[in-house]
């Protein structure tokens, strides 16, 4: 789902801090710094997956962002290489699973050989130097369209201006080498648009990625990428993370800043989504750095700067108290999901952590999220001209005309409802480290074109039952994999933490993908 709109007029980039570096950074893995002979194109390697070493043939398009630094930092690999291995990724497999919409190969790999001389220098700007990457495309990214997955936006702008993310990503020598696909303005759970067309999973490709982040979410598990920035309003990073059995992240509310603000409000978060949770923390301690654009941002953790989310990383989660919901009270899940999710949280147990069945006690907020949701695609439909509107999705177009039904009585019973909810989960996880509930109800379903079917409540999220309620509560909530389907589609669990207890559900999920690596599409029968 959405976050950032562009912005209607020009926006003054606040200063900010400088990014982390690799000796802020003290979780990297030991490795040499002072120069040495580089080998070109290793096809074996050590790899480090989560930050255990594992010894794999691969392409470089497989390597995570860990892998790829600590290869940086031996100078056994260049950021030029691994741009190309990826860029070559992209043109063999993007005309099959349309992820990017946006590509700029000469671009990355200017920016890979800056980061490549930056590296035989030993001065990389932070940990991330010179790991391609992408964002999706509600995500203002300077001297590149942001469309946003629609026929109304107008692609000759100035373009002049970087989200905090974007920028975040450039300061610290991160490779962008496109923007991704999603559904217009973020508007559903799985990714089409008149726009864009159809994004499809990289597991099955007549299956969705999910969405709205399905073009970020297909990039990742593809390799057309490591790591991507997607946006998440009611979901929309962790369903395609869980459909395309990638990590990813929803943070605190205000954790990562963004600019301008979403017309959907405060549900919309930006997280990341990577192949492993390590290279989650290494982005997090990126992207999570203040801006006064955004009058939401929170200040930083520490006195030095935003939090290094790799410290306690390992940490594991022996004699954390869990709380295990398996359907939030209301629920009705797939059995192979529902399975799946039971035998993951017996690993918890395993890992030593004090597991308890038991459900949160709220009711289905369904009706507070999409009547606030739909509400939001009103206001931004009265922002269009009949013309544009006449050109926009018809799914779009439905949540705008609910949403024109909503008096500003029902809008602001909605808020007060949202707000008691908000305060039950703060009181009820005075009691617990963490819920844990599956991430997605179902398995990833048939792709099919904008429109397909008719717009409601229960056909936009019914389906995802376990998402939506923590983009209204603000807390931070990450989706792993933890099982495949009979058919070969993956499953996720969710970790719900603590308002701002992102660090400890990265945590969490470290501890868990230790036991449980997460898994891979074989991408070569395409």
């Amino acid at each position: 789902m959405p976050s950032t709109p562009p912005p209607t007029g020009p926006g003054a980039l606040a200063a900010t801090p400088a990014v982390p570096t690799v000796a802020a950074v003290p979780a990297m893995p030991a490795v040499p710094i002072a120069p040495v002979a580089r080998r070109k194109g290793p096809t074996t390697t050590t790899s480090f997956v989560g930050g255990e070493m594992r010894a794999r043939a691969t392409d470089l398009a497989d390597f995570n962002a860990t892998d790829l630094v600590v290869l940086y930092h031996s100078r056994s690999l260049s950021p030029v290489e691994a741009t190309k291995a990826v860029l070559a990724r992209i043109d063999k497999l993007n005309p099959r699973l349309n992820a990017y919409c946006h590509l700029a190969p000469e671009a990355a790999l200017e920016a890979a050989r800056a980061s490549e001389e930056r590296w035989m220098r030993g001065e990389p700007l932070s940990v991330l130097d010179g790991v391609p990457a992408s964002i999706k495309d509600l995500i203002l990214t300077k001297g590149w369209p942001t469309l946003r997955g629609s026929h109304t936006v107008d692609p000759n702008q100035p373009w002049d201006v970087d989200a905090p993310a974007a920028a975040r990503l450039r300061e610290g020598g991160v490779v962008l080498v496109g923007k991704t696909c999603t559904p217009e303005f973020g508007c559903k759970g799985e990714t089409n648009s008149p726009k864009t067309g159809i994004t499809r999973n990289p597991w099955n490709r007549l299956k969705t990625p999910g969405g709205s982040s399905g073009g970020s979410a297909a990039a990742v598990a593809a390799g057309m990428a490591p790591l991507s920035i997607g946006t998440d309003g009611a979901g929309s990073v962790r369903i395609p993370a869980s459909f395309c059995g990638n990590f990813g992240l929803k943070p605190s509310f205000g954790r990562v800043p963004a600019y301008p603000l979403s017309p959907f409000g405060t549900v919309a978060h930006i997280g990341p989504h990577t192949m492993s949770v390590r290279d989650a923390a290494l982005t997090m301690s990126l992207i999570t750095r203040p801006d006064a654009r955004d009058w939401t941002s929170l200040p930083p953790e520490t006195p030095h700067g935003a939090h290094d989310y790799s410290v306690g990383l390992e940490d594991g989660i022996a004699g954390l108290r869990v709380a295990w919901s398996p359907t939030l009270g209301y629920a009705n899940v797939h059995p192979e999901v529902a399975e799946a999710c039971a035998s993951a949280v017996q690993r918890l147990a395993e890992l030593g952590a004090i597991v308890e069945q038991l459900d949160p006690g709220f009711e289905d907020p369904l009706e507070i999220t999409t009547g606030l949701w739909f509400v939001g695609a009103w206001t931004l439909w009265n922002t269009l001209t009949r013309e544009q509107q006449a050109k926009t999705d018809p799914d779009f177009a439905a949540e705008a005309a609910l949403g024109s039904k909503y008096s500003a009585l029902e809008v602001q019973r909605l808020n007060l409802r949202r707000g008691a909810l908000g305060s039950h989960m703060r009181q009820f996880m005075q009691a617990w480290d963490l819920l844990v509930t599956p991430t997605v109800a179902v398995p990833a379903f048939d792709a099919k074109p904008a429109g397909h079917q008719d717009m409601d409540p229960q056909t936009m999220l019914g389906w995802t039952p376990f998402s939506y309620p923590f983009n209204l509560t603000q807390q931070p909530a990450c989706t792993i994999p933890c099982g495949i389907t009979s058919d070969g589609l993956p499953i996720g669990i969710q970790f719900v933490g603590p308002m701002f207890g992102d660090a400890l559900v990265l945590r969490a999920a470290r501890a868990f993908e230790s036991m449980m690596p997460i898994p891979r599409p074989e991408v070569a029968r395409f």
